[in-house]
């Protein structure tokens, strides 16, 4: 006689079991979950982390780490878009109280977060397309995009129904002023931010 097979249900992980697990053995990637997709983005370079410091350096000098702002490097926010959707800001401005607002997994609820950064690396589509969505789902007031590989700074304000309606595009050789919603006067200078062309 033989033993009938026992079949076992395999239960499949959730989204953030999965996140977890990937984070777990890519050690230094950052994993996020975007639209209910798992998004994983290899350690960035040293010219992604040189445009972060002189943004940072930026924001700083001109007061937004007090006055009820904070600046953050890789600080999550969870996204209204899925049950488990969360994303991972290269930089953000956060009101000072963030830390009353958690809401899961590390993450902070998109309210305590007046701006989002993302300077682009091997995830230039999730920045441009799937991130704009999210951010103004979230209703994140200033999105804006450190685009190496075009040459350009792009501000995404004034979010509504899931995108933002106003879209300023600044290039090599001009300067612009953050919107006033972050809490302080911020002047950026394009060549600044991106570095010399490589």
């Amino acid at each position: 006689m033989s033993a009938a097979a026992v079949e076992h249900p395999y239960e499949q992980p959730t989204l953030l079991e999965a996140a977890d697990l990937i984070s777990s053995r890519l050690t230094g990637h950052r994993v996020e979950i975007i639209g209910g997709q798992i998004a994983v983005t290899p350690p960035a370079d040293a010219s992604h982390s040189r445009a972060l410091t002189r943004i940072m350096a930026t924001l700083i000098a001109a007061g937004m780490n007090g006055d009820g702002s904070e600046v953050h490097q890789a600080v999550g926010v969870w996204l209204p878009d899925g049950p488990s959707d969360y994303a991972v800001p290269d930089l953000s401005i956060t009101d000072a109280d963030i830390d009353d607002h958690p809401v899961e997994y590390n993450c902070y609820d998109p309210a305590a977060f007046r701006l989002v950064l993302e300077v682009t690396s091997s995830n230039l589509g999730d920045d441009l397309k799937k991130k704009p969505s999210a951010y103004a789902s979230a209703g994140i007031p200033v999105y804006v995009i450190v685009d190496r590989q075009n040459r350009r700074v792009m501000v995404l304000t004034e979010p509504s129904d899931g995108e933002y309606r106003v879209n300023a595009v600044h290039r090599p050789g001009q300067s612009f002023v953050l919107p006033a919603s972050i809490g302080a006067e911020v002047k950026l200078d394009v060549d600044a931010v991106l570095g010399p062309e490589k």
